[in-house]
């Protein structure tokens, strides 16, 4: 095997450790709670969409354009419903991950 390395340019490096978000030292708990779920409850709608896409218009409520347009908003809704009554996880792995930005800085 050969001796391989490759050139660091720390400065780079550290310009762009700078460039980072700055997440405010004094931001609340529930603040940051809030955010979190928030993050959750768009994945979860985002995971949601495709259990949908095979599902039919018509129905007990008539279909149409109408159900079509509305029901991204629905699942939206299904994804907050999840996230504000405990969700899957993520939003406390988010929050944490949170809370460890702001010590760093």
């Amino acid at each position: 095997m050969s001796d391989f390395a490759l050139p660091i340019d720390t400065q780079s490096t550290v310009d762009q450790g700078r460039a980072l978000p700055r997440i405010p030292k004094t931001a609340d708990m529930r603040k940051l709670r809030e955010t979190a779920q928030d993050f959750e409850a768009v994945f979860l709608s985002q995971m949601l969409k495709p259990m949908f896409d095979g599902i039919e218009t018509d129905g007990p409520f008539g279909g149409g354009a109408a159900e079509e347009t509305w029901r991204g908003v629905m699942i939206d809704e299904y994804g907050k419903a999840i996230a504000k009554n405990g969700g899957i996880g993520i939003a406390d792995a988010v929050m944490a991950e949170m809370l460890k930005m702001q010590e760093v800085q």
